[in-house]
């Protein structure tokens, strides 16, 4: 298993790369970029025409989603939004246009080449209530209880440390504030070679979480309300050139492989103060366990 700072270094090489890719003018299904050119069938068709007039062309084209999460949730007027792993920084604006001017929206990144993007971005968009942050979601530089909504768009499953990833999350949202993302599961048990070898595909680098786990962890990081919604089953043909290059023999995993890799659109709550006993997570968010 790798270790976290291998994961870690290798999701920042990769999405480095696909920054430097856009901001010299490639598109994100470029051929000659392997950074870009397996993500186009889970990253496309993501943003509606509207959305896509919205922002900046290069912030479109920066986009390595597997969602939509700011057309899933409901923003309101004044409020807070954190986007962990922002990249170039689409769904940061879009979401800073949605809380408008009284309201406020973070990214956060770690990779220097998408926040030189995305600042650029928020300049040509010309968004005041926006603000890029150098971090890793592992460890979100903001105090506890600061915003109203937490977002991402297919980065919690690059993650290594899932779990600090949630806690973080978790700690960061105000008393009733609702965590709202768009990522990769895994529907039931799959080989772990073929998962491997999906994964590397479907995440553009491996790493999801069966379903299941994944509700077990938002629920020890304290979350309530839990709701997972499929958003788009990924086709084995869709992965054919990727897997048949890397050796693996398409045909022969299909049956142990198809319709198990998802797009989901993930929702949880962080109750509000006062609101359960100590079983469902209150009780550790204020004596400051797993932080």
């Amino acid at each position: 298993m790798e270790s976290a700072n291998s994961v870690r270094e290798e999701v920042r090489q990769r999405y480095g790369e696909a920054a430097r890719a856009v901001a010299g003018g490639e598109s994100k299904g470029s051929c000659c970029n392997k950074a870009l050119r397996y993500c186009d069938p889970i990253t496309a068709n993501l943003y509606n025409d509207v959305e896509a007039a919205a922002v900046p062309e290069k912030a479109m084209l920066a986009s390595l989603g597997c969602g939509n999460p700011t057309a899933l949730i409901e923003l309101k007027a004044g409020e807070v939004v954190l986007d962990l792993g922002s990249g170039g920084g689409i769904d940061v604006l879009l979401s800073a246009r949605r809380v408008g001017p009284t309201g406020k929206a973070y990214g956060l990144d770690m990779t220097d080449e998408m926040l030189a993007l995305a600042r650029e971005n928020q300049r040509q968009a010309g968004l005041e209530n926006v603000e890029f942050l150098k971090g890793e979601i592992e460890s979100v530089p903001l105090p506890d209880e600061t915003v109203d909504v937490v977002i991402s768009n297919c980065v919690i499953n690059l993650s290594a440390d899932k779990d600090k990833v949630l806690r973080e999350a978790f700690r960061v949202l105000k008393p009733g504030g609702r965590f709202a993302v768009s990522d990769v599961v895994v529907r039931g048990e799959v080989p772990a070679a073929v998962r491997n070898s999906m994964m590397m595909w479907v995440g553009c680098v491996a790493g999801a979480l069966e379903e299941q786990e994944y509700r077990a962890k938002l629920a020890a990081a304290g979350f309530t309300a839990i709701d997972m919604e499929p958003t788009r089953v990924y086709d084995l043909e869709d992965a054919r050139q990727f897997l048949e290059e890397a050796g693996v023999d398409v045909d022969a995993i299909a049956p142990q492989v198809e319709g198990k890799f998802v797009s989901s659109f993930i929702r949880a709550t962080r109750p509000a103060e006062g609101c359960c006993g100590s079983g469902c997570g209150c009780a550790n968010s204020k004596n400051g366990e797993g932080k």
